[in-house]
């Protein structure tokens, strides 16, 4: 998946930094060293990391171990052969920071938005401080009418931690919204490893073809969430259907 996180920069040790930037044999800051790995991971999903994100990454690595998972309310579990076939949940009523991209490539959007999440999470928000990171970040896809195809318009969210979730920071940015969600209910499964529009359109056939037919359970929306670095060979993702009412 393209979703360009801070935890990219996780278990990040001097031998990745310098495969790197091997084509710079001139000595780097450590700023310098962590921006052109993140350059790095970008150049592989088409999408660029430009000089001012390198305050934002330094502040998300400096915090890369205080994260706040996101509260759910566990209502069932089917499992067979010890393999988790899904779940479901509901999340709690609460705010979250959005920006949808409608860039050419899935991994793109996904990129861009989470980028802008980024600089509204450190200081770039009306309380001018650091707001701390809660996980999973979530995208949300909205299909066409035929059912299989993504519309190119991509939605990422990141829940607001708890000590903001009564009174919102305004982020600066105008394409990001901070919106009030009811509570949610999903039919969770998960999945490991990349997020591309292929993938999570693998996973999408895989649930319903488990679930089977079910008009309670929407088609035109999915969720994705995402918990892990890009660069762990199985990172946990999971694939969320929506319930049409609690």
């Amino acid at each position: 998946m393209a979703l360009i996180s801070l935890e990219d920069l996780e278990g990040l040790d001097d031998e990745q930094l310098d495969d790197d930037i091997t084509d710079n044999p001139e000595p780097m800051e450590e700023d310098d060293r962590l921006l052109s790995h993140w350059q790095a991971v970008a150049s592989t999903h088409q999408v660029s990391v430009p000089p001012e994100m390198t305050g934002p990454i330094q502040e998300m690595t400096r915090n890369s171990q205080q994260r706040e998972p996101l509260p759910f309310a566990p209502i069932s579990r089917h499992e067979k052969m010890g393999e988790v076939l899904y779940e479901e949940r509901v999340y709690p009523a609460g705010h979250w920071a959005c920006v949808t991209r409608g860039e050419d490539l899935y991994e793109q959007s996904i990129s861009m938005g989470f980028m802008k999440l980024m600089r509204f999470i450190c200081k770039e928000n009306s309380a001018g401080r650091y707001l701390g990171m809660t996980v999973p970040v979530v995208s949300t896809i909205h299909m066409m009418e035929d059912g299989n195809t993504f519309e190119k318009n991509v939605q990422t969210s990141f829940f607001l931690p708890a000590d903001f979730q009564s009174s919102p920071p305004q982020p600066f940015d105008p394409d990001i919204t901070i919106v009030h969600r009811e509570p949610i209910r999903v039919v969770v499964r998960p999945f490991f490893g990349t997020t591309t529009e292929v993938t999570v359109g693998r996973q999408i056939a895989l649930l319903w073809e488990i679930l089977g037919v079910s008009d309670e359970l929407r088609r035109d929306d999915y969720m994705v969430a995402v918990y892990e670095n890009p660069g762990v060979p199985r990172r946990r993702n999971e694939i969320w259907f929506i319930r049409r009412s609690l």
